[in-house]
């Protein structure tokens, strides 16, 4: 009781809400455990519980789209969810944890309860959480908006230059003068780099180990290292996304990004050794930034990382839809229906056993997944232009890639043969290829979904999806299966993309393949899109699932499926004969073969009993 206490404690100091409520309301908690890196709630996911964390921290983050900014960190004693108490809008932003962490929660219903049973404690709360979401608002609103009146005040100009001549460069900006060249060159596809926060992160990685690497081997001095490793390390805690802003879609096989990248990080690295932005002498990009290095084994590095980040998102957000799916098993495993094969009546089956399939496609999408991403962490660092490591030191290579390992905690290794590695990209074909298969599996479960779900009375009507918004602006009261649609759409994008990386890795040429951009393109915005699908199909589709129980039997009644079942027994002939007999008519096959003395009712119900229907049974002779 004692930590019980001080939590409480220091709830209600930080909160302002009465003790005795806060004790009550820990009374009705469930202790839950999220380990490192769990994701707690997603954005635009209804919520289902609030709660106090016990332990560790909770990140809160808005944007499902990649662009992610970092909102607020919770640590013990912290509500989290507690917008749960006052309704259930869906979350405005994504709860995770980086480290783990555990949290009371108490889910809808019982807050509901409290609101019947104890209204006074309820309101109490309620009132109090109102007033601290009113102040939280007003500090995100202040933080904004003196970040946007940062960015407004403009310093003015620089000058900088490059092989080709002198260019402007606003003041305030990060970026220097090849990143405005490609500003000018490739207005592309209009989705910057900025927008995927893993590709970003992922560059800061790998500059980050390759000045760890270049000061251990004596290649820049430990003042410039320090400072290249503090703008990474601000970089990967969320600072100057901002700046990272060219076009995803490139010429030049990704040097305008590694530019990008060894631009932003010189002239933050320039302000933390007490220099101005532009003053090069101290801190060069392309000398200092991109030592010992390549775009040509930074750029497929930092690809391959980000990849294998975004896909960890994936993979968490299709773990979800699986246990939803398998959730659904269970609650229908009782649901007697028919059985259909292409589109026609086959024979009886449980729903429960429909989903327990489809649960099951998904984790042989998981477990593939899962086994392809490990290729994506044996890497080509320490090439250089093509393999041969050019313009590095000796040891560089292995150097690198252990660095690289050791910060991001993977088992990051260095590619077989680095010439190899430079010019091939059959693990991005390898990679789009099984988010390819995940595509069809998941399009084919929302196929099935709009068909058992299609009426509500001129269809299959088996079961029942969550309404979310009207259908249709001339026909009134209608309902359309919105979320399967666009799943499946995204599913058609997946598969679209998987072409275009075929041809863009057949494009490879000697020692290069200069088409890595739109590869990382799609790969980036593939995994992003199967995520975000994975979230939307759990939260606002599957979980509100039900089934029309009576109705689905009633098919199975009236089906002349049934008579696969007499075949044992009849011969396959005499069952084909009732059959043909049943569908003329539109009698039962139960009746028919009772009005044909062809079996004895006992005998009869036992054979066509739909629940001995769905597993195998012995077979006499």
């Amino acid at each position: 009781m004692g930590q019980l206490d001080d939590l409480i404690k220091i709830t209600a100091s930080a909160t302002g809400l009465d003790p005795d409520d806060v004790r009550a309301f820990t009374a009705t908690a469930e202790r839950r455990e999220f380990p490192a890196g769990a994701i707690l709630f997603h954005e635009s996911t209804p919520r289902e519980w609030a709660g106090i964390v016990v332990e560790g921290e909770v990140k809160i983050s808005s944007g499902l789209t990649g662009h992610e900014t970092e909102l607020a960190r919770l640590g013990p004693g912290s509500l989290v969810s507690e917008i749960a108490l006052i309704d259930d809008t869906p979350h405005t932003a994504t709860g995770h944890t980086p480290k783990g962490a555990v949290v009371l929660t108490v889910p809808r219903k019982t807050l509901q309860e409290m609101a019947v049973l104890h209204p006074d404690r309820y309101y109490r709360m309620v009132s109090r959480v109102a007033q601290l979401i009113a102040h939280r608002m007003r500090s995100v609103s202040e933080q904004l908006s003196a970040a946007i009146t940062a960015q407004q005040q403009l310093g003015g100009i620089r000058t900088e230059h490059d092989s080709l001549g002198a260019r402007e460069i606003p003041a305030e900006a990060y970026y220097g003068v090849q990143t405005l060249r490609a500003l000018e060159n490739f207005q592309i596809s209009g989705i910057k780099l900025r927008k995927f926060g893993h590709l970003v992160h992922a560059l800061a990685y790998v500059k980050k180990a390759a000045a760890l690497a270049n000061a251990e081997l004596g290649s820049i001095t430990q003042a410039k290292a320090d400072a290249i490793i503090g703008a990474c390390d601000e970089i990967m805690e969320g600072k100057l996304r901002e700046d990272f802003v060219v076009d995803m879609v490139q010429g030049g096989a990704g040097t305008s990004t590694n530019m990008n990248a060894n631009e932003v990080i010189a002239n933050r690295g320039l302000e933390l050794l007490g220099h101005q932005k532009g003053e090069y002498q101290y801190l060069h990009p392309n000398d200092d930034v991109n030592c010992s290095q390549s775009t040509n084994d930074v750029y497929p590095t930092s690809v391959k990382l980000g990849v294998y980040l975004s896909l960890q998102d994936a993979i968490a957000a299709l773990a979800e839809l699986q246990n939803a799916l398998k959730a659904k098993a269970v609650e229908f495993g009782d649901v007697i229906k028919m059985g259909r094969t292409q589109l026609q009546d086959a024979v009886p089956m449980t729903l429960g056993q429909e989903f327990a399939a489809y649960a099951v496609m998904i984790g042989e999408a998981i477990a593939h997944l899962k086994r392809i991403s490990q290729d994506l962490l044996a890497m080509n660092m320490g090439a250089t232009a093509i393999g041969t490591g050019i313009t590095s030191p000796p040891g560089y290579a292995e150097l690198v890639s252990k660095k690289l390992a050791e910060i991001t905690g993977l088992p990051i290794c260095q590619a077989e043969n680095l010439v190899e590695a430079t010019q091939d990209s059959g693990d991005f074909v390898a990679i789009s290829a099984t988010l390819k298969r995940a595509a069809v599996q998941l399009s084919k479960i929302c196929n099935d979904l709009r068909l058992l779900s299609s009426g509500p009375r001129a269809g299959l009507g088996e079961i029942n999806l969550p309404a979310m918004q009207p259908g249709s602006s001339i026909m009134p009261g209608k309902v359309n299966p919105v979320i399967p649609e666009v799943v499946s759409q995204v599913c058609f994008q997946l598969i679209g993309y998987d072409m275009t990386v075929t041809m863009a890795a057949e494009a490879s040429q000697l020692e290069l393949n200069m088409a890595e951009p739109i590869m990382a393109y799609d790969l980036m915005m593939g995994t992003m899109m199967l995520r975000n699908a994975a979230i939307t199909l759990t939260s606002r589709c599957i979980t509100g699932i039900t089934a029309n129980r009576e109705h689905c039997r009633d098919l199975v009644n009236h089906s002349i499926g049934l008579v696969t079942a007499l075949v044992p027994k009849l011969g396959y002939e005499q069952s084909a004969a009732i059959a043909k007999k049943a569908l003329k008519t539109g009698e039962s096959v139960y009746d028919l073969v009772l009005q044909d003395s062809a079996m004895t009712k006992d005998e009869l119900d036992e054979l066509l009993s739909p629940d001995k229907m769905t597993a195998p049974r012995s077979r006499a002779i």
